[in-house]
């Protein structure tokens, strides 16, 4: 059997990810959990899994200079240690005979001698990076996907691949401050004193950044001072202009960190209701809330024919989506997700957008927003409901950029994940 360390903890979580479409957030932490690792160790599983995981398109690229069959054809368990060695050799600082020997230990018996032969070969001739600018040259150097890079050029033009490149580098880790029990100023000084160095962030206010570190060991965790949560979100939440007192329903609300900052915001006055169409997810929900010492109102229920009825001043759809915003901090979203998907995606996001009119109060504000970026997600898909509910105009958001009824976050732009948010205003005498 074969001994557990870094290495069989990193392949392991690679596998999970890439055979049985795990998500790496929720792999990782598992993972080290069982293992018992040292610190230390533990550091260079996550290192070696999260960057195999995001490389992995390069890396691919890179040993199909060297085997002699499509990747397709090697057997699961040798690429995986292909994938995990390449990373070694061409990203980190690991001597190679180290990555190679370390690497090729972890294989059987009867795929030792191939995993050994492919290993020896890219690391003494690793292919050069291509210098072209064509889609799947930008693909090969930042690990995004060709559809993804062309959809970027569509909305950024020479931005694409500085775009790309930042959705495939490792996020800071964001809190926000709950001001329901702490100030920005006191969690800041907490975090300076248990030695951290925070970093304020720069789109919302009362964000701190850190390089690194584990939520659930920091000052003020189980006490609810923070949620972890990038800016992007914590945008949204204030796209929507939270008032003391106001009734808000956040449409599709797990796991709870957009619903929680709501609950603060209101205040004791007010009605935060949060919703999810999956039961676990809703239970998400109610565990956040616990933490952060607010009240929320869970329930679990279809967006698309919602059980509620109106009416609230603001609704919320953070709407289900690709994902491939958060790609910094779940990197098999630079290469899962296909574009094919994105019709269905969009067909969910605007019946939950166009049903949640209804249960806003005229002159009341839905916000739309996406962790995504492709138009049809987000662009399209606001368009669409605004075809099916005349009964809408846009709403200006105050947005790092300048006021626009449409926003967009960016990773290389803004330091957050790549977020799309649209606001909308309900008109008088709802018309239909």
């Amino acid at each position: 059997m074969t001994a557990v360390n870094a290495r069989a903890v990193a392949v392991g979580v690679v596998r999970r990810v890439t055979e049985e479409g795990a998500y790496s957030n929720l792999a990782l932490p598992a993972a080290l959990d069982r293992s018992r690792l040292p610190r230390r160790d533990r550091a260079l599983a996550a290192e070696l899994a999260y960057g195999t995981i995001r490389r992995l398109i390069t890396l691919d690229w890179a040993l199909g200079h060297h085997v002699d069959r499509p990747l397709e054809h090697v057997t699961p368990a040798a690429l995986a240690l292909l994938r995990l060695g390449a990373f070694q050799l061409m990203e980190t600082r690991i001597p190679a005979h180290a990555a190679v020997a370390e690497t090729v230990g972890l294989a059987s018996a009867r795929e030792r001698g191939f995993v050994n032969a492919v290993l020896r070969a890219l690391a003494a001739h690793p292919p050069p990076s291509p210098a072209g600018g064509s889609d799947d040259d930008v693909t090969v150097r930042t690990g995004v996907s060709a559809w993804m890079v062309r959809e970027l050029r569509r909305l950024l033009g020479s931005e694409a691949e500085e775009a790309a490149g930042a959705l495939a580098t490792r996020a800071p880790l964001s809190l926000r401050t709950n001001t329901c029990r702490v100030t920005p100023e006191e969690l800041r000084r907490a975090l300076e004193e248990a030695g951290h160095s925070p970093r304020p962030g720069t789109i919302h206010p009362g964000t701190f950044l850190l390089e690194r570190g584990n939520p659930a060991d920091l000052p003020g965790y189980r006490e609810g001072w923070f949620a972890v949560q990038d800016q992007a979100s914590a945008f949204v939440v204030g796209a929507l202009e939270v008032q003391l007192g106001d009734r808000i329903l956040d449409a599709c609300a797990g796991p709870g960190g957009k619903a929680g900052h709501i609950a603060c915001l209101v205040g004791k006055g007010g009605l935060a209701v949060a919703a999810d169409a999956s039961p676990i997810r809703a239970g998400l929900v109610t565990e956040a809330a616990r933490r952060l010492g607010v009240r929320i109102a869970v329930l679990a229920q279809d967006g698309r024919r919602p059980a509620l009825r109106g009416a609230f001043d603001r609704v919320l759809v953070d709407a289900p989506c690709s994902g491939i915003g958060a790609a910094r901090r779940r990197p098999e979203l630079l290469w899962r997700p296909r574009r094919e998907q994105l019709s269905g995606l969009a067909r969910l996001q605007v019946a939950i957008g166009a049903s949640s009119v209804d249960l806003l109060e005229p002159r009341g504000t839905l916000v739309y927003s996406a962790c995504t970026f492709p138009r049809a997600e987000t662009d399209a898909a606001c368009d669409a409901i605004l075809r099916m509910r005349p009964d809408l105009e846009p709403l200006e958001i105050d947005g790092p950029d300048g006021p626009a009824p449409r926003v967009r976050l960016w990773p290389h732009r803004h330091g957050t994940d790549a977020m799309f948010v649209a606001a909308f205003r309900r008109r008088e005498g709802r018309p239909r």
